[in-house]
């Protein structure tokens, strides 16, 4: 199976001794996790963002598993174990794929409404979705739409759905019809945050993994952020920061 080389972006001290890894969802970029990044920078980490394969400027492929994603994480250069992995959406999906590749990969995670699992009804909606953004969004609607963003976040949203290759947003979908590693979070061994969104407005980590996991698995934390939809960061990151405080023990 082969592997693309990562674009990345970073934020903070290369010589910290706490280093992160941020993996952005699908119709996004490494630009997206732009508050995670600032944020671990404030607090003394390392904090480093990749473009996935087929987006930003990450080189294009012909297959888009969640199996060709978690390898390339993989391969990306580190020193050691990742002290801390995040990822959202389908990168949630792809980093604990990876963690099952490769257990001594990080040391924990915090997942951003993970989409561990989708049905047929899922992936139809995600690909929909992902087509017309890429064809359509512009800062305009992307304002109108969730006018509570921050600025950055309208316009690097949008940037990074036009950059991504509509070939690799259809074929993430496409190429997964068996998109379920509930499994692989099940069974992790590093501690792990999920901040789910609210399943009133719209989230892919649903209640029912919430419950499947936090059964199965003593070393998982679901925080639940109420009014925050999928892209919790965006909606909500202040409470979702907060999260991460409470979780940590700062």
């Amino acid at each position: 199976m082969s592997v693309v080389q990562l674009p990345s972006i970073s934020w903070g001290n290369p010589l910290s001794p706490q280093r992160a890894l941020l993996v952005h969802g699908l119709g996004s970029d490494a630009h997206t996790m732009w508050r995670l990044g600032d944020y671990l920078a404030e607090a003394g980490w390392f904090a480093v963002a990749v473009d996935q394969r087929g987006h930003g400027s990450a080189p294009r492929t012909l297959t888009y598993r969640i199996d060709d994603y978690a390898n390339d994480l993989l391969a990306f250069p580190r020193t050691a174990a990742w002290d801390l992995v995040v990822g959202h959406s389908i990168g949630g999906a792809n980093i604990v794929r990876a963690s099952a590749m490769d257990p001594n990969w990080a040391e924990s995670f915090v997942l951003i409404d993970p989409a561990l699992a989708t049905t047929a009804t899922d992936r139809a909606d995600i690909s929909s979705r992902q087509i017309d953004n890429h064809r359509n969004l512009t800062v305009e609607r992307q304002a109108a739409l969730n006018p509570h963003w921050h600025l950055l976040d309208i316009e690097l949203s949008v940037n990074a759905q036009r950059n991504a290759s509509e070939f690799a947003l259809v074929r993430s979908v496409d190429d997964n019809p068996d998109w379920d590693v509930i499994g692989d979070a099940s069974a992790l061994t590093i501690p792990t945050l999920v901040v789910q969104g609210d399943p009133a407005i719209m989230a892919r980590y649903t209640d029912e993994h919430a419950a499947i996991l936090e059964s199965a698995n003593p070393l998982i934390t679901t925080v639940t952020i109420a009014g925050a939809g999928h892209n919790v960061h965006r909606d909500a990151p202040a409470a979702m920061l907060a999260a991460l405080d409470e979780w940590w023990g700062r």
